[in-house]
């Protein structure tokens, strides 16, 4: 069934195969980029062991655990085999034969399914870049090329992620790792690619080096003014100039044209009585970027952009490929969108998106930091539940990934929640599942909200329990997000624990507040003050674009 146009900018929740098979046409997309799973804070682990326990005699950094061999990569594997392109077919065989079944092969049995439908959605003018790190490109290089062609690969960008590597990195027996691969491949060879748009200021040494003479204007390089043999004769350009007349190629300008230069002090006459032109570092387009991107750093701890999530990349990273591989309106798809770096470069850039993430921590985020960074956005999300029954689904099948969704729907942060985890934290404070913090007076002293969220049996004894809790830390406020009804006595003890005035607002807020997930989904808010905030604010876009054109894919 061939999957219906997407008539917006959307947010997926889930797993992205299915989703891109469902939702996603084929050839409507004109840039993919993908940040997948790898080396997620995790040091080392053995990669090539068998999962019976049998190790290699290599061993080699991790990826995340949520790379398996178990059922899923088997079908996953088993349908390459069968339904995948012959090419792909054969590839995927022998990796097997050399890998053995282990994390790495599971690791590049769901990559592989997954480029295969990315090269079936890319537009024939269409690019994909994938973000990974040595501990597996030269076999996605091998899976890249075996999907999209050997010939239309076209870079394997290296980010220079730190120009000092820290401390973390360096090994008593080895270099120290402070560099990522992007592998930069495209449909076909008739590609979207504007190298001039990412040209980079010169530096001081490149502009004294390019530019060496200087006169009262400034700085400035010496230019030919008279065309050369190989260009052959221009009748129409050979004219006098105070004196001189060239051959028969003639000048590179026209007389009016020439006369403008020198009115502007930008002509002068070397000592073999020859006219050039002074080249002014205004007209400098720029240093043309290579392979090598070694001008953006990672993201650092104090850094304003930065949100704590565990692999976030430099927003000026992603405007870049996207600024070098698409035009303002078209479709770029980040199937492993994480905080939404991505998305949100394609936001700001004028571009249409599509996002999909398989956790509700992700998308949580991401839904926070499109909105603050441009008020009035409008988008969509698929796959969050929408009813009372979905919700209890959601509980039933994964109560980590109910509680991240629970908390979305109040903007509280999660604690304790990374990418890939299966598993949330509970707090030093005492099953705490997430926060809220607000500013509530002059001091600049943050105050808090917890957040505590059930979905099974629920009494009484769980709101004394959140009162203690709400003392003891010396928050502000509590509140309890619950799947199941309130019993009378828990609407007792939490009208018990009386009320935080507010001295910012100069307001009465119920110090406890319960809340149900049925009520949340009809609208339902927590009370406090409106300065609320959760998870560290993205900074907001100037100008941004609120009117959402439809995809039209």
């Amino acid at each position: 069934m061939t999957p219906k146009p997407i008539t917006e900018n959307t947010l997926f929740y889930g797993d992205n195969l299915p989703i891109l098979r469902d939702y996603i046409p084929t050839e409507s997309v004109d840039l993919v980029y993908l940040d997948p799973p790898f080396n997620s804070n995790r040091s080392y682990n053995v990669l090539f062991k068998d999962e019976t326990g049998h190790e290699s005699e290599s061993q080699f950094v991790a990826f995340d655990d949520t790379w398996h061999w178990g059922d899923a990569a088997e079908q996953t594997y088993h349908a390459l085999v069968t339904d995948a392109p012959a090419n792909v077919q054969g590839m995927i065989g022998a990796l097997r034969q050399f890998i053995g079944a282990n994390q790495m092969m599971a690791y590049l049995v769901m990559m592989a399914a997954r480029l295969v439908e990315l090269h079936r959605v890319l537009k024939p003018t269409g690019s994909l870049y994938l973000h990974c790190d040595p501990t597996a490109s030269h076999y996605l290089k091998i899976v890249l090329d075996t999907a999209f062609g050997p010939e239309n690969y076209r870079n394997e960008i290296v980010w220079h992620r730190y120009k000092r590597p820290k401390g973390s990195q360096f090994e008593a027996r080895k270099f120290g790792a402070s560099t990522d691969s992007i592998l930069f491949y495209t449909k076909t060879s008739n590609y979207e690619f504007h190298a001039d748009r990412i040209r980079t200021p010169l530096d001081d040494d490149e502009l004294k080096e390019r530019y060496p003479l200087m006169d009262n204007k400034g700085p400035y390089s010496s230019g030919p003014l008279l065309r050369s043999a190989s260009m052959g004769a221009r009748p129409n350009l050979v004219y006098e100039y105070k004196g001189f007349t060239p051959g028969p190629e003639g000048w590179r300008l026209t007389k009016d044209k020439l006369a403008t230069l020198d009115s502007q002090s930008d002509l002068f006459w070397t000592s073999n009585g020859v006219p050039r032109r002074k080249v002014r570092p205004q007209a400098e387009p720029g240093q043309q970027i290579d392979n090598l991107w070694a001008d953006i750093e990672a993201i650092g701890s104090q850094a304003a952009e930065r949100l704590g999530y565990p692999t976030q990349k430099p927003l000026a990273l992603l405007e870049r490929i996207i600024q070098a591989s698409s035009n303002p309106g078209d479709l770029v798809l980040d199937p492993f969108c994480g905080c939404g770096t991505a998305i949100a470069a394609v936001q700001k850039l004028d571009r249409r998106w599509i996002g999909i993430d398989v956790t509700h921590l992700a998308i949580s985020l991401q839904k926070y930091r499109l909105e603050t960074m441009f008020p009035g956005i409008h988008f969509q999300v698929i796959g969050e539940p929408e009813d009372l029954g979905a919700a209890r689904q959601l509980a039933h099948d994964d109560r980590y990934q109910f509680q991240w969704w629970a908390l979305s729907l109040i903007r509280a942060k999660p604690l304790g929640g990374q990418e890939g985890s299966k598993t949330g934290k509970k707090g030093s404070d005492k099953g705490v599942d997430g926060v809220i913090t607000f500013l509530d007076d002059n001091t600049g002293k943050p105050k808090r909200v917890l957040v505590q969220v059930k979905s099974g049996g629920v009494d009484a004894r769980d709101i004394r329990d959140l009162i203690g809790t709400v003392e003891s830390e010396k928050a502000a406020l509590g509140v309890f997000l619950t799947l199941e009804p309130p019993t009378g006595p828990m609407e007792t003890a939490a009208v018990v624990a009386g009320y935080y005035h507010s001295p910012g607002w100069n307001q009465d807020y119920r110090r406890v507040q319960i809340l149900t997930i049925e009520s949340l989904l009809k609208g339902a808010q927590v009370q406090m003050p409106p300065t609320a905030q959760t998870f560290k604010q993205a900074q907001k876009v100037e100008g941004p674009k609120t009117g959402q054109p439809e995809l039209g894919l």
